[in-house]
């Protein structure tokens, strides 16, 4: 069927009620608004699904989250997998609530069992307790840190980490042989309950996940050295860790924990904010004004699955700043090898992970204390990989990993980012300092005097509309075909094609593989060693171009970018 057909479909279906159907008459005149959400489904890939939220085949509604679900049922089902069931958890935003319940009427429907949070839960102890409690699967109704009129739905499998290609590839094409009104079954809610299909999680898993992660603290007498002086100050963005982040920094042995009282409030309209992302300094605007009124030198920020985590801090003239995602794992990943190194608790064969678009200055670090350091691909389940490889093997201990979009992860109790043990390692991190009467900005300028200074950044190119993802393709493709010989005057000395998984040397062309799996990314590597990286995102219509650089300041680093930019705009007009 075309889109006029599938709109009319809808609008005449049964399967909608009164709202919906009235929601789409609405539209009856708009061509564009009918073309854009019914010329095909929202697609189902390895981060699962995510869109706007309004009803329509290209949304996230009651039908595409049972649709999903469907297939994710199937494939459980084909896996004799149903008895071990699988868990749902939520955030903060419009309906999750009404998807994950959706989601979870129509595993029962198919005789799964299912283990449903009692209430919102940030992501990471969705990936803790379906391993937990030896879950097959896990799904998590969240948008993460995108706008308000988003939502989605995150599928996770028996480790703990997102789906797997082969597993997405596997429920995609159930979809496809569904039809999403006649084939999708639902259970009533209350009968599921009644029969011991659905079982709701409440304290009891909160507890053993906070235990998880306090376990993952190395070095308490460095808080409760400084306790009665450390101020710290917490906005949960109207999100998940309004209430396990501030109960782990205090069972950490911090005492003075001030929260952005107006962002404790839960509300899926996030009204105090443009985009509840940590990324943006504007979101820290209130918590400023009160570590000002406290004497507070660090504002700590989580998104509203409370996955990502973000910082500012106070600087030399009083002023704050960020602190950004590839700036923090520096930090965190020294501090955690230095206090490991101080207390002499190193573990045996250590070993880090990060992903190929985050900076260099974290395995720098490693490499100075003999910690091995892997790079994957960007998703933090290919970090997941890498543990669990590790785990086949029998021997390593894994130290630390993150992405330079604000997640990390310490300890292999989840295999997800987790803002709430961030939060932790942040918190025991400036305890140490403090000690030292050291900022984390501070601190940070120690660490580019030991290692040398980076600079990271990128741009966003978006491409919105129907003719969007061609439109990306097209750019992709281009850089593909015709690879720059440099940029802003600067060699280009490899070419990466995580695609095809060739490496080229660009003076002999000689190739190598990547060794990684096939993923749409371009890595430029230059002959200064700065390195730029172009990469689709896999959530929203654009294209991100990382810049990784090194030089001897921040004004050196942003010359070289001015240049590079300036080839990069040349190229995409």
């Amino acid at each position: 069927m075309n889109y006029m057909d599938n709109y009319k479909r809808w609008l005449h279906s049964d399967a909608l009620t009164e709202d919906e159907r009235a929601e789409l008459a609405a539209i009856c005149e708009d061509d564009d608004e009918i073309k854009q959400r019914f010329s095909c489904y929202l697609s189902f890939g390895t981060a699962g699904l995510r869109g706007t939220m309004k009803t329509g085949m290209n949304a996230m509604n009651d039908h595409t989250v049972a649709y999903a679900t469907q297939g994710l049922a199937k494939l459980i089902l084909d896996e004799n997998r149903a008895a071990d069931g699988v868990a749902i958890a939520y955030d903060s935003r419009y309906n999750s609530a009404k998807f994950a319940r959706v989601a979870a009427c129509v595993l029962a429907a198919a005789g799964i069992r299912v283990y449903l949070f009692d209430a919102l839960r940030p992501t990471p102890e969705l990936s803790f307790a379906l391993r937990e409690l030896g879950c097959v699967a896990g799904i998590n109704i969240t948008a993460s840190h995108n706008p308000k009129q988003y939502n989605g739905y995150k599928a996770y499998w028996e480790d703990g980490a997102q789906l797997p290609p082969e597993h997405a590839d596997t429920v995609a094409a159930s979809m496809e042989s569904l039809d999403i009104f006649d084939d999708v079954k639902l259970m009533d809610y209350d009968e599921a309950l009644e029969k011991g299909l659905i079982t709701l999680l409440g304290e009891e898993m909160d507890e053993k996940y906070l235990a998880a992660v306090l376990a993952q603290a190395i070095n308490p007498a460095a808080v409760s050295a400084v306790a009665d002086d450390l101020k710290i100050v917490y906005t949960p963005l109207h999100g998940t860790g309004h209430r396990l982040v501030p109960e782990v920094l205090r069972r950490l042995g911090i005492k003075n924990i001030y929260t952005v009282e107006e962002q404790m409030v839960i509300d899926g309209g996030f009204p105090t904010v443009a985009k509840p992302n940590p990324e943006y300094p504007e979101v820290f605007k209130l918590g400023i004004d009160i570590a000002n009124r406290v004497g507070s030198d660090l504002i700590i920020a989580t998104d509203p699955d409370a996955d990502r985590v973000g910082v500012v801090t106070r600087t030399p003239d009083g002023s704050f700043a960020t602190i950004t995602g590839n700036q923090m794992g520096a930090l965190l990943m020294d501090y955690i090898i230095t206090a490991y190194e101080k207390t002499g608790t190193m573990p045996d064969y250590p070993f880090a992970v990060k992903t190929i678009v985050t900076s260099e200055l974290a395995a720098k670090i490693c490499t100075e204390h003999g910690v091995k350091m892997h790079n994957v691909l960007t998703g933090f389940k290919f970090i997941g990989e890498v543990i669990k490889n590790y785990e086949a093997a029998g021997y390593g201990t894994y130290l630390f990993g993150f992405e330079e979009s604000y997640g990390y992860l310490k300890g292999t109790y989840a295999r997800d980012k987790d803002a709430v043990v961030a939060s932790m390692l942040i918190a025991e991190m400036t305890a140490y300092y403090k000690a030292q009467n050291m900022t984390l900005s501070d601190a940070l300028t120690a660490l580019f005097a030991r290692y040398g200074f980076s600079y990271e950044t990128n741009v966003e190119i978006y491409m919105e509309g129907l003719d969007g993802a061609a439109r990306m393709a097209a750019l992709m493709d281009g850089l593909r075909n015709n690879p720059p010989a440099e940029f802003g005057g600067v060699s280009v000395t490899e070419l990466r094609d995580y695609k095809t998984g060739v490496i080229t040397d660009c003076a002999s062309g000689e190739t190598s593989e990547t060794g990684l799996p096939s993923s749409n990314v371009l890595y430029y590597k230059l002959e200064n060693d700065d390195v730029i990286v172009a990469r689709p995102s896999g959530t929203e219509p654009k294209i991100k171009f990382y810049y990784l650089l090194r030089g001897a300041d921040e004004a050196d680093c942003k010359l070289k970018l001015d240049g590079y930019k300036a080839t990069l705009d040349a190229m995409t007009k």
